[in-house]
């Protein structure tokens, strides 16, 4: 399944207007008050430095970043070490931040949806293609790095 081979920054970006539109309109009850919600910014930076490490090592091995395409690299240097994907993660990190920096409760609803998303129409599609093309040296990665962290 690839969704219309729409790309995972356009569901953040609507991930991100559903949990605007939640909190706006549905708030339902207020979690993290002024000024602690302001901790947000921590697992927002993190996830935007991430994702822009994990795409500079995709761009320095010369190898493709979108999830439809062929890989021409199998990556395990960097946040590869410790997370077959990092991108996503950061993703998560960053919806994480925006909902701390929100504060109530409707917009963390979202975040199980997008992780379900990621996994179901993106992660599944692409370790079967990792597979195909790198075989053992795929296995033995997948064996030794957890999916998330």
């Amino acid at each position: 399944m690839n969704a219309g081979k729409t790309l995972p920054p356009a569901y953040l970006f609507m991930a991100l207007a559903g949990m605007t539109f939640l909190h706006h309109f549905f708030p339902a009850m207020q979690l993290i008050p002024y000024p602690y919600n302001a901790s947000g910014l921590v697992p927002l930076a993190a996830g935007v430095v991430l994702n822009l490490n994990a795409d500079r090592l995709f761009r320095k091995h010369g190898t493709t970043v979108k999830p439809f395409e062929q890989s021409s690299a199998l990556i395990t240097s960097g946040a590869y070490r410790f997370s077959r994907n990092p991108m996503y993660l950061g993703m998560i990190m960053i919806l994480v931040g925006v909902g701390v920096l929100m504060g109530s409760l409707s917009p963390f609803t979202l975040i199980p949806v997008f992780v379900i998303i990621m996994d179901k129409v993106f992660i599944a599609s692409e370790e079967r293609m990792l597979d195909r093309r790198f075989g053992d040296d795929w296995r033995n990665y997948r064996a030794r790095v957890r999916r998330w962290i």
